[in-house]
């Protein structure tokens, strides 16, 4: 793994430093709470100013709490709309072309196949407002297989429009292993959020610190997706990159 390949989630509360101290890109999650992007703009962004000072390359993560661009209510799939579109024009204010977005899938809530028809429209819709220079990079999270996203990135059929494969929410939401879900959707995976856990919750643990095989997926990872972009979301991240840099998976 290159290390202009890799980034630092700010979830990480070593984010910045880590960033700074190995030369690696960030990736923007705090304004994957909406409100930080109106009503505690003022707070935030400032915050995020500084952290971007400790690195020259970004990833953005959307909002995604209450947000489900196939809502069975009208008024939720405007509220999903106007938020998105919102984090794009943010996105493009701090100058960062890839942006991170959720399905809002929920098991037992939606039918797979409604749920693709109706994804698939929204993001159609939503792409005729992005530039020609943005990826959209749709994140797995309680889906217990990959096909579904897949198929509804499958069927927009948009080179704007591609996937972030989650290793760790896979791990844990599926009991297929996470290299099937590489198989399935190494076609269109762009960004990668790379974290542990034991297989039972989302830990959003070190990369060392799980029962998913890291070094496996990851060389998996880098074989059959060779432009994907990785990011830690582990709640701490400097033990992890120097996991990684001792076990020779990170390269200068």
């Amino acid at each position: 793994m290159k290390k202009t390949s890799l980034y630092i989630s700010t979830v990480s509360e070593d984010a910045a430093d880590v960033a700074a101290r190995f030369g690696l890109g960030l990736e923007v999650a705090e304004f994957c709470t909406a409100s930080n992007m109106d009503r505690d703009f003022d707070v935030y962004m400032p915050i995020v100013a500084e952290k971007m000072r400790s690195a020259d390359r970004f990833t953005f993560h959307a909002p995604f709490n209450e947000l489900c661009p196939a809502a069975i209510d009208p008024l939720a799939v405007e509220l999903a709309e106007r938020r998105y579109t919102q984090a794009f024009a943010l996105a493009s204010r701090l100058g960062i072309n890839k942006i991170v977005v959720h399905s809002g899938y929920i098991p037992l809530i939606y039918y797979k196949s409604w749920f693709t028809e109706r994804s698939v429209e929204f993001w159609k819709r939503l792409l005729d407002g992005v530039g020609s220079d943005v990826v959209l990079c749709l994140e797995n999270v309680m889906e217990d297989e990959p096909e579904l996203l897949t198929n509804i990135v499958r069927s927009v059929n948009d080179p704007r429009f591609m996937m972030c494969l989650d290793v760790g929410h896979a791990h844990c939401e599926s009991s297929l292993p996470v290299t099937e879900w590489i198989d399935c959707m190494k076609e269109y995976i762009r960004h990668v959020h790379i974290h542990n856990n034991r297989g039972e919750k989302d830990e959003h643990a070190a990369l060392f610190d799980g029962t998913l095989d890291m070094p496996e997926a990851l060389k998996k990872l880098e074989k059959d997706c060779p432009a994907a972009s990785f990011a830690i979301e582990s709640l701490s991240s400097g033990d992890s990159v120097r996991w990684l840099s001792d076990s020779g998976i990170l390269e200068d």
